[in-house]
């Protein structure tokens, strides 16, 4: 099932991105990005809602609202900056730039998660970075 959701989760940030580059023509990135962020947050809490999920809010502990806070503070920060490079940059060269990404998270994940790194993955890395690199000559 994860691989369902993952695969389905790549779909929908690809519609993200054509959908923005679009949307953003002739308004300020910062705008746009506070509208798309007000539309995730509504509906992050429809689904808190409907899931039933709002009874743990007292349960989650100092630890992890403090690194969920630093999560969302990376989140703005790229949503940010992806808005800005899509908006005067060619979205089909700005998404391969992004996605490198994987090597950063893969490589923090070793560093600080104590993560496996095996050849596969330094191969993927690779071929990842080469990938980006042939996509945006």
């Amino acid at each position: 099932m994860w691989f369902v959701l993952a695969l389905l989760s790549a779909v929908f940030a690809a519609l993200t991105s054509i959908f923005a580059k679009v949307g953003i023509e002739n308004v300020d990135s910062h705008l746009g990005t506070a509208i798309r962020t007000m539309v995730v947050v509504v509906m992050a809490w429809v689904m808190v809602f409907i899931t039933n999920a709002h009874g743990g809010i007292g349960e989650i502990s100092r630890k992890s609202w403090i690194f969920l806070i630093l999560s969302g503070l990376a989140t703005g920060a790229s949503w940010l900056c992806y808005y800005k490079a899509i908006q005067i940059g060619d979205v089909s060269k700005v998404v391969p730039v992004d996605k490198l990404s994987v090597i950063f998270t893969l490589v923090m994940a070793f560093i600080f998660l104590h993560e496996k790194f095996s050849a596969k993955s330094i191969v993927g890395c690779v071929l990842i970075a080469a990938g980006t690199l042939l996509m945006v000559l």
